[in-house]
């Protein structure tokens, strides 16, 4: 049995699909939360269901994630950078 709020017929409203053009899901599921008065579950449910049903979304959002991934790579090597430095600095006094 599929979930009614994947399936509301409701179009969304029109900042969460805003917020879902440029990239945001987890700020889109907040605010059809506050929007509608859904549950996590639901919301969730419900903007993937959008999604799923708009491929040029879908590529959207796949790009954004994989652009959020790099992001949070590269601030991990540089802070592993940093530690390295910081510890040679030490062990050098």
């Amino acid at each position: 049995m599929e979930d009614r709020n994947a399936a509301d017929p409701r179009p969304l409203p029109d900042d969460v699909v805003a917020t879902l053009q440029r990239g945001r899901k987890l700020e889109a599921i907040k605010l059809l939360r506050a929007a509608r008065g859904l549950g996590l579950k639901e919301a969730k449910d419900c903007i993937e269901h959008y999604i799923a049903a708009d491929p040029a979304l879908a590529k959207k959002m796949a790009v954004a994630q994989a652009e959020a991934k790099r992001g949070c790579l590269l601030w991990f090597a540089a802070l592993v950078v940093l530690a390295v430095l910081a510890y040679g600095l030490l062990a050098a006094t």
